[in-house]
C-alpha cells in the first residue's frame, strides 16, 4: 500500500489535502452567503463536504502508511488517533449535508424557516464543520481550546434557528453550562503548560512550542505530578462538560431536543468526540507523567456514573428525541470507561466504539426527524405503525435501534463485548464491568419498549402512507451499510488505523 500511497501522494501532497480540508468549508460558507438561492445552498454544502470527505479518505491512506503527519513547524499535527476523529467528522458531516436538504427542504416548505434564516443554517453549517475539522489537527494545546470553544459558539447559532422560545432557551443553557466547563478546561490545560514550561530542559527549548501537545508528552516524564494532578481533574470536568459526560451533562437533553435533526447529529456523532479527545490528548501527557492509573480511574468514574444517570432517564423517557440525547451520555460514558479500562482490548473496543456511535446516532437522529415530521410530535406514545407508513424509514429505524443497544449483528455488538471483555479480564474492573451490565439491562429494556411500540401497531390518528424524501433516505441507508459491515468485518486499512491509535497510548 505504501507504493500506492506514495502515488498518490506525488498528485496530492499531504500539505495540500490538509489545508484543502480546513479551508473547503469556509469556501463553501462564503458561497452560501453570497448565492442565497436555496437550490445553490444544497449544492455547495453537499459538494464541499463531498469533497471533504474524499480529500480525507486520501489523508487516512497516507496516516495508515506513515502514522503521523506534521506541517508548518508542527502547527498540524496529525497521527491515527486525530484521523479516527476526522475520519468521523468528514463522514458525518457529508451524510448530514445530504439529509439537510429534504429536511430543511421540508421545514421551509411548512414556514418554520424563511429564506433568511435558510442561509443562517448553511452558513452555520458549513462553520461548524470548519471549527471540528481543527480540533483533531492542531498540536497547540491552547488552540484546541479555542477551537471547542468556537464549535460552541456556532453550534449555539445553529440550535437557535427556529427562533422558538424553547430553542432560545436551550442555547442559552447550553452555552452558559457549555462555557463554564469549558472555562475549567483553559485552566487545566494553563496547568499543563505551567508544568512544562517548569521542567529541567525549559532553558534548551522554546517556551512558545511547550504549549504543543507533542512537546507536553516528550516531556511529560520530567513534569510536577502534583500540577499533573489538579490539571487533569480541571481537564476532565471541562472537557467533559462538552462531551456530555456527567454530571456535566445538563444541557446535552435540551440542546439535542431543540436543535435542528442533522445537527443533532452532528452534536452526537462528532462534535462529542471532539471534547473526548481533547480528554484523551491530556490523559496521554499525565499517564506519562504519573502513571496511567490516575486519569483512568478518573475516566472510569466518570463513565460508569454517565451510563448509570442516562440509564434511569431513558426508562422513564416520553420524548424521542431526549431520549435519544441520553443515549449519547450513555455511550459517550461507555467509551470514557473504556479508555479507563485500558489495555489493547479496552482501548481498541473504545476507539471502535466512538466510530460505531457515530454511525448509529446520526441514522436515529434522522429517522427520528422523518418520523417527527410525519407524525407531527416528539411524544413517543403518539407514534404507533411506523411499518404500516413508513416501511422503508421503519426497517432502518428499527436496525438502529437495536444496532444502538448492542444487538448482534450490528456494529455496536462487537466494541460492547470488546469493552466488557477488558473490563472482566482485569481484577481490577470486575466490579466497574458488572455494574455497567446491569445499567445496560435498564436501558435495553427502556429501549427495547419504546422501539416496539413505535414500530408496530395501528397509528393513533389517520396518517397518509408515505416517505418523505428521497436523499434523506439515500444518507440513512449509507449509515445502514456501514452498520452492517462493521458488525461483520472491519477493514484492513480501518483495523490498521486503529491498531496504530492503540499504540499512542503505549499498549502492546
Amino acid at each position: 500500500m505504501i507504493t500506492m500511497t506514495n502515488s498518490i501522494i506525488k498528485i496530492l501532497p499531504e500539505s495540500f489535502l490538509i489545508m484543502s480540508i480546513i479551508l473547503t468549508p469556509i469556501l463553501s460558507g462564503i458561497l452560501v452567503t453570497i448565492f442565497k438561492k436555496k437550490r445553490f445552498l444544497e449544492i455547495f454544502s453537499v459538494l464541499s463536504t463531498a469533497f471533504i470527505l474524499f480529500l480525507t479518505f486520501f489523508l487516512f491512506l497516507y496516516i495508515v502508511d506513515f502514522k503521523k503527519i506534521t506541517l508548518f513547524n508542527e502547527f498540524f499535527y496529525v497521527d491515527s488517533l486525530s484521523m479516527v476523529v476526522l475520519l468521523l467528522i468528514s463522514f458525518v458531516s457529508f451524510v448530514s449535508s445530504i439529509y439537510s436538504v429534504n429536511y430543511m427542504g421540508k421545514q421551509y416548505q411548512d414556514g418554520l424557516v424563511d429564506d433568511k434564516h435558510l442561509v443562517r443554517y448553511y452558513q452555520g453549517f458549513n462553520i461548524f464543520i470548519f471549527t471540528m475539522i481543527l480540533v483533531p489537527i492542531i498540536n497547540n494545546t491552547g488552540l484546541l481550546w479555542v477551537a471547542i470553544e468556537a464549535t460552541t459558539l456556532i453550534s449555539v447559532l445553529l440550535i437557535m434557528i427556529y427562533v422558538k422560545e424553547d430553542a432560545i432557551r436551550s442555547a442559552w443553557k447550553y452555552l452558559i453550562i457549555a462555557t463554564v466547563g469549558l472555562s475549567f478546561a483553559l485552566i487545566g490545560t494553563i496547568f499543563f503548560y505551567y508544568a512544562n514550561i517548569h521542567d529541567p530542559l525549559s532553558t534548551v527549548q522554546p517556551e512558545e512550542d511547550k504549549i504543543n501537545w507533542t512537546n507536553m508528552l516528550q516531556n511529560s516524564k520530567l513534569l510536577d505530578p502534583m500540577i499533573i494532578k489538579i490539571a487533569f481533574i480541571f481537564i476532565i470536568i471541562g472537557y467533559g462538560t462538552k462531551a456530555g459526560i456527567a454530571p456535566m451533562h445538563t444541557w446535552l437533553p435540551d440542546a439535542h431536543s431543540e436543535s435542528p435533526t442533522p445537527i443533532s447529529a452532528m452534536l452526537s456523532g462528532v462534535l462529542l468526540n471532539c471534547a473526548l479527545y481533547g480528554i484523551l490528548r491530556f490523559h496521554l501527557i499525565s499517564s506519562g507523567s504519573i502513571g496511567e492509573e490516575y486519569s483512568a480511574n478518573l475516566l472510569v468514574i466518570f463513565g460508569l456514573l454517565s451510563v448509570a444517570i442516562a440509564s434511569f432517564s431513558i426508562l422513564f423517557q416520553k420524548d424521542m428525541k431526549r431520549m435519544l440525547a441520553y443515549s449519547s451520555v450513555e455511550h459517550m460514558g461507555i467509551i470514557t470507561l473504556a479508555f479507563g479500562f485500558g489495555g489493547l482490548v479496552g482501548i481498541y473496543g473504545a476507539i471502535l466504539h466512538m466510530i460505531n456511535h457515530a454511525i448509529v446516532k446520526p441514522l436515529m437522529f434522522f429517522a427520528n426527524g422523518k418520523i417527527s415530521q410525519k407524525y407531527e410530535t416528539r411524544a413517543m406514545s403518539k407514534i404507533k405503525g411506523i411499518f404500516t407508513i413508513m416501511p422503508v424509514t421503519g426497517v432502518m429505524f428499527l436496525i438502529g435501534g437495536l444496532a444502538i443497544i448492542g444487538l448482534p449483528p450490528f456494529n455496536i455488538f462487537l466494541s460492547k463485548f470488546m469493552i466488557l471483555y477488558s473490563g472482566f479480564s482485569s481484577n481490577n474492573n470486575i466490579l466497574a464491568s458488572t455494574v455497567l451490565i446491569i445499567l445496560l439491562t435498564i436501558i435495553f429494556i427502556g429501549f427495547i419498549r419504546n422501539l416496539v411500540m413505535m414500530s408496530f401497531g395501528k397509528p393513533k390518528t389517520q396518517i397518509d402512507n408515505g416517505e418523505l424524501g428521497t436523499l434523506s433516505i439515500i444518507a440513512m441507508g449509507l449509515l445502514v451499510v456501514f452498520i452492517i459491515i462493521l458488525g461483520m468485518y472491519i477493514p484492513e486499512p480501518l483495523d490498521t488505523l486503529i491498531n496504530d491509535a492503540v499504540k499512542i497510548f503505549k499498549v502492546v
